[in-house]
């Protein structure tokens, strides 16, 4: 089991789904465009690349102050490599049977990736596209700032408080913090710990959901009864 259930004790309104490293596994595809971008322009790969997951393109280019860059215009850039590269893209195991349990009006994906990357990428992972989804088009502050996760939970029609956030990085998870969600760290990417206080899963292996009486949202391990 890559789960502790005694840490899910509760039920939600709704889930919140951060997509890269936390329902996809995109990491190799990105660091390929990334990296030839980071090298075109000499940075240190080994410094960079860790600090460009989990926020939009637009603000990690940004927050370089690289002289003479356009921030807009090499973010587009990178977006269009990403979105024609997404060889091995695969979902985290567990994770599509996980969402297609759940009700269609009760998550969405919050992500930090522009809406035609995410629904490429949902595509290369055989993961079926939401109903509901914020994307980097959706805010004016991506993560950590908490703009994303407040609008998650305003279109799913609950108070941040009522909902469930899955993270797997700092960024994300400042961002649901913030918002006042309760947060969980899927670890599946992740080749160094995560110094977190919050619930972990590697995957979502071993998971099932309840649906309880009004929608309401627990976890459980699969074949435990509700």
């Amino acid at each position: 089991m890559s789960f502790d259930p005694t840490a899910f004790n509760k039920s939600y309104a709704g889930f919140l789904f951060d997509m890269d490293g936390t329902i996809l596994n995109s990491l190799a595809a990105a660091e390929r465009v990334w990296g030839r971008w980071a090298t075109r322009h000499g940075l240190d790969l080994a410094a960079f690349l860790p600090t460009m997951h989990g926020k939009r393109g637009i603000d990690t280019i940004a927050g370089l102050d690289l002289p003479g860059i356009d921030p807009v215009a090499e973010a587009a850039e990178i977006l269009r490599g990403e979105i024609e590269d997404v060889a091995g893209v695969v979902a985290i195991d567990g994770a599509a049977d996980f969402l297609a349990a759940l009700p269609a009006d009760r998550w969405a994906i919050v992500t930090s990736a522009p809406v035609d990357l995410a629904r490429a990428r949902l595509r290369a992972a055989g993961i079926p596209q939401p109903r509901l989804m914020v994307t980097a088009e959706d805010v004016e502050v991506g993560k950590p700032d908490p703009q994303c996760y407040l609008l998650g939970a305003e279109r799913l029609g609950f108070g941040p408080g009522e909902m469930l956030v899955f993270e797997d990085v700092l960024a994300g998870v400042a961002a649901g913090e913030a918002a006042g969600a309760d947060v969980v760290v899927v670890t599946a990417t992740h080749e160094r710990s995560l110094e977190t206080s919050h619930p972990t899963i590697r995957d979502y292996t071993g998971m099932s959901v309840v649906v309880e009486p009004g929608g309401r949202l627990s976890i459980r391990a699969r074949g435990e009864a509700a």
